[in-house]
C-alpha cells in the first residue's frame, strides 16, 4: 500500500493509510506508580462512597451528590486535570483516562461527575482568560464551585449551532442580557456556574459563564428519565439574566469552537468510561454464571453461556485497547505541542481537535460495546436480570443514555466521515495518492508472496489489506458523489463503521505485539485468542459494510469489479472462534471476573 511507513506519533485519522510501530503505541499495562494511587484511590472512594449509597443516589436524596462530589475534590479526584497553580493535580492526559475508566463503575454520580470535570470545567481551562481561570479553577477543582455545561435546547440537539437564546448587549455596554431555554442539562439542580451558549445579536455563536445565583435564572423540575436516574438533569430558563462582559469565554462569534472541541475531549472519555464500566459487568455475569445451577451444573459450563462470558471479554478487551491508544496519541501529541512553544492550553486544545476522528469513533464503539455487555448480562441473569434487586437491571438502563449524549451515534459516525474528508481536501492528510494506487492495484494480478511470521502477523497484514477495501469503497463513492456525498448518509455511516472495524482491530494487535515483549507465551495467549476471535469477525463485518456501501452506488461491470476488490482485501483464512472462545471463557470462569 502506498505511503505506508513508520512513525511515532501518527496525525489524527492517519491510522488509515500509515502503520504503526507497536512499540509506540500505549497499553494500559504501561500504567505507572502514579496513575496506579489515583486509580486505587479512586477505586476506593467508588467501593466506599458510591456502591453503598447507588439507591439513596438514584432516588436524589437531597444534597447527597453535592456531597460526594466535594469528598471526590477532598480527594483530589475533580481537580486532577487542572494545573497546580490554579489548585489542581495537574496529571497528564494518560492519568485522565486511567482515572475516567475507575469512575466508569460508579453509575449515575459518574455522569456528574463527568460533566463537572469535563465539559463544565474544561472551557475555562482552555478557553478563559486568566482573570477567568484564577477565579474559577480553584473552585472547580476542590468542589466548592459545581458546573454544568449548557448547549441543548427544545429546538436545537444535533444541530447545536441553531440555538435560539439570545444575548444582547446592555446600553450601558456592561452586560449581556441571556434569554432562553437550556433542555437536558446534567447538574441543573445544583450547577453554581453554567457554561451557556447564546446568539450575540441573534447571530453570533458565544459561550458565557453564568452565576446560578443571577436575578431572571429559574430551574425547572427534575427529569424523569429512564436510566442515570441520580444524575440531576433538568431544564435552565434565562429571564433577562445580565451576566457581565467580563463572563464572556473566548471570542464573541466564536462558540462553536469551544463547543466541538470541548466535545472531542468528552467523547474520548465518555469511551474510557463505558470500557470501565463494561469490565464491572463482564465481572457480574462471570460471578452469576458461576452461582446459578440449572439441570444439575453451573450455567458457566454451558456453551452459549461461555460466547456470551467470552465476547463481553473479547470487546472490552478490545475498546480498552483503541482508548489507551489513542490517550497516548493525545498525551504526546499535548507534549509535542507544548515543546513546540505553544501554551498549555493551545497543546490541549491543539491535541484534541487533532484526534477528533478517532474521538468520534471511539464514542460510539465505546457506546455500544456498553450496551452489548450489559444486554447480555441481563440476558445471563435470566428472569433476576429483569428485577431491580439484582445490578443487571440499573447497568441496563444506565448504559442507553451513552448513545445519545455527546453527539448522537449516528451524528457522531456521519462527522467521521466528513473529517475524514475535510482533512484530506486540506492536505492535512494524503487520502488521495493511497486511494489512486488501491484503484490500479485493483486491475492488477495479486501477488503471493511468502506468509508473513510474528506475533499475529497474519491478522496485522490483514487489517493492512481491509484498510484498502476502506479506501477503494470511499473513493469511489467520493468520485460517484463528489459534494453531495454528505446527502448519502447510509453509505457514510457503512464507512464509518469499516473504519472503526479496522482502528480497533489494529489497536488490538498492536497491544498484544507489544505485550510480546513484556509477557512470556502462557501469560500472552489469552490476549493472541482475544485478538485473534475479534479480527476474524471483524473482516466479516468490514465486508458486509463494503457490500452495503458500493451496492448503493455502483452497478453492472463497476459493482462487479468493486465487489471483487471488497473479496480480495477482506479475504481471511477459517480460525476456529469457537475453541477460543471457550479459552477466554475458561479464564474468566477460572478467575471468577473480568481478568484481562
Amino acid at each position: 500500500m502506498a505511503d505506508v511507513t513508520t512513525k511515532k506519533v501518527l496525525l489524527g485519522g492517519e491510522f488509515l493509510i500509515k502503520d504503526s510501530d507497536p512499540q509506540s503505541v500505549f497499553i494500559p499495562e504501561e500504567i505507572n506508580e502514579e496513575q496506579k494511587m489515583m486509580v486505587e484511590t479512586a477505586g476506593e472512594f467508588v467501593k466506599n462512597e458510591i456502591w453503598p449509597k447507588l439507591d439513596a443516589i438514584d432516588h436524589q436524596e437531597p444534597g447527597l451528590t453535592v456531597s460526594l462530589l466535594d469528598k471526590a475534590g477532598e480527594l483530589g479526584l475533580l481537580g486532577i486535570s487542572i494545573p497546580e497553580e490554579y489548585g489542581g493535580l495537574g496529571s497528564d492526559f494518560n492519568t485522565n483516562t486511567f482515572l475516567a475508566m475507575e469512575l466508569g463503575t460508579s453509575y449515575s454520580f459518574g455522569v456528574s461527575f463527568a460533566v463537572h470535570t469535563g465539559i463544565g470545567m474544561l472551557p475555562i481551562l482552555y478557553y478563559g482568560n486568566d482573570e477567568q481561570k484564577v477565579k474559577y479553577l480553584p473552585k472547580l477543582a476542590t468542589g466548592e464551585m459545581k458546573s454544568a455545561y449548557c448547549l441543548t435546547e427544545p429546538t436545537s440537539g444535533s444541530d447545536a449551532l441553531s440555538a435560539k437564546t439570545t444575548a444582547r448587549l446592555s446600553d450601558d455596554g456592561k452586560f449581556y442580557i441571556l434569554n432562553g431555554q437550556k433542555m437536558w442539562i446534567t447538574n441543573g439542580g445544583f450547577a453554581d456556574i453554567l457554561i451557556t451558549f447564546a446568539q450575540v445579536d441573534g447571530d453570533k455563536f458565544t459561550c458565557f459563564i453564568i452565576d446560578t445565583n443571577s436575578p431572571g435564572f429559574t430551574r425547572g423540575e427534575e427529569e424523569n428519565k429512564l436510566g442515570i436516574k441520580g444524575s440531576s438533569t433538568r431544564a435552565l430558563f434565562l429571564d433577562n439574566v445580565k451576566v457581565p462582559v467580563e463572563n464572556i469565554l473566548g471570542e464573541i462569534g466564536k462558540g462553536h469552537y469551544i463547543a466541538f472541541n470541548i466535545l472531542n475531549v468528552g467523547r474520548f472519555k465518555l469511551c474510557a468510561m463505558t470500557t470501565g464500566g463494561a469490565k464491572k459487568y463482564s465481572s457480574i455475569s462471570v460471578q452469576y454464571a458461576n452461582e446459578r445451577k440449572q439441570f444439575g451444573k453451573t450455567i458457566a459450563s454451558f456453551g452459549a453461556i461461555k460466547y456470551k462470558l467470552a465476547e463481553q471479554a473479547i470487546r472490552i478487551f478490545v475498546s480498552e485497547s483503541a482508548t489507551m491508544r489513542t490517550s497516548g496519541l493525545i498525551n504526546d501529541k499535548e507534549h509535542e505541542l507544548l515543546e513546540s512553544g505553544k501554551s498549555y492550553s493551545e497543546s490541549m486544545i491543539g491535541a484534541a481537535e487533532e484526534y477528533a476522528i478517532e474521538a468520534a469513533m471511539l464514542k460510539v464503539f465505546g457506546s455500544e460495546v456498553l450496551d452489548y455487555i450489559v444486554d447480555e448480562t441481563v440476558q445471563i441473569h435470566g428472569g433476576y436480570g429483569y428485577s431491580e434487586e439484582y445490578p443487571a437491571a440499573r447497568g441496563y438502563r444506565d448504559s442507553r443514555i451513552n448513545r445519545i449524549f455527546e453527539g448522537t451515534n449516528e451524528i457522531n459516525r456521519l462527522l467521521t466521515v466528513d473529517m475524514l474528508i475535510k482533512r484530506s481536501m486540506k492536505g492535512r492528510i494524503n487520502l488521495m495518492g493511497p486511494a489512486m494506487a488501491i484503484q490500479k492495484e485493483l486491475m492488477s494480478i495479486p501477488e503471493f508472496g511468502e506468509a508473513p511470521t510474528g506475533v499475529l502477523a497474519a491478522e496485522l497484514d490483514a487489517i493492512r489489506n481491509a484498510k484498502k477495501a476502506i479506501l477503494m469503497t470511499a473513493g469511489m463513492a467520493v468520485q460517484k458523489f463528489m459534494q453531495k456525498l454528505a446527502d448519502e448518509q447510509e453509505i457514510i455511516m457503512d464507512l464509518t463503521d469499516m473504519l472503526i472495524e479496522v482502528y480497533t482491530s489494529e489497536s488490538a494487535i498492536l497491544r498484544t505485539q507489544k505485550l510480546a515483549t513484556m509477557k512470556n507465551e502462557d501469560e500472552l495467549q489469552p490476549y493472541i485468542e482475544m485478538t485473534q476471535a475479534y479480527v476474524s469477525d471483524s473482516l466479516e463485518r468490514i465486508n458486509l459494510y463494503g457490500k452495503h456501501a458500493i451496492s448503493a452506488f455502483a452497478e453492472g461491470d463497476e459493482l462487479k469489479l468493486l465487489t471483487l476488490g471488497l473479496k480480495r482485501f477482506t479475504k481471511f483464512g477459517l480460525i476456529n472462534t469457537t475453541k477460543l472462545r471457550r479459552n477466554i471463557a475458561d479464564r474468566l470462569i477460572a478467575a471468577n471476573k473480568y481478568c484481562f
